[in-house]
């Protein structure tokens, strides 16, 4: 596989795992357990959480996680030697929203679930996946150039249809063969 198809695989990984957050945080949001878990970054018990914290710490790993995925993506992107320009900036887009969603998460739990900052929280995630968005498509359209660009067909496979080609060819030049059915344009041809 090279560079530029695992980028495309890697940034489509990324955007699902992304969704599967934005899922998560609206279940958060909708069975209240939102402040379940009213420390931040981690619950009362530290890393392991009582069963009371799980759905919202849950919540937490699996942001914490994204984040490094959408950072990692941003790294790859920029590692690209066809990655276009467009695609690196939304790639660092991107990753400075993940700071932004990290800092807005953290004060979505001090201000207790403030509705104003809980929009905030679910826009800004929002922007963080129309950027993951434009990058899985960018690079997309990245490894659609580079494969109509190159040849379709590997050199192993070129020298042997060259090879085919020529023998074929060698062989009609010395091999004279009749043609089984002679035609002349003042007899008629037999059906």
């Amino acid at each position: 596989m090279n560079y530029d198809k695992f980028v495309l695989l890697f940034s489509i990984v990324t955007l699902c795992v992304l969704f599967g957050l934005m899922f998560m945080g609206g279940y958060v949001s909708a069975s209240g357990v939102g402040l379940s878990c009213p420390d931040w970054p981690l619950c009362p018990q530290g890393l392991v959480p009582s069963p009371e914290f799980l759905i919202e710490y849950a919540h937490r790993t699996i942001a914490a996680s994204t984040g490094l995925l959408v950072l990692m993506t941003m790294i790859f992107v920029l590692r690209s030697k066809n990655s276009v320009k467009s695609t690196r900036v939304f790639s660092i887009v991107a990753s400075a929203v993940v700071f932004g969603q990290i800092a807005l998460g953290a004060t979505v739990i001090t201000e207790k679930l403030h509705a104003v900052l809980v929009t905030a929280h679910l826009a800004l995630g929002l922007a963080l996946y129309s950027s993951l968005v434009f990058v899985v498509i960018n690079t997309y359209y990245t490894n659609l150039r580079l494969k109509s660009s190159s040849a379709s067909v590997s050199p192993s496979t070129a020298a042997a249809a060259a090879a085919a080609a020529a023998a074929a060819a060698a062989d009609s030049l010395f091999n004279e063969k009749k043609p089984s059915v002679e035609y002349s344009p003042n007899k008629p041809s037999k059906n």
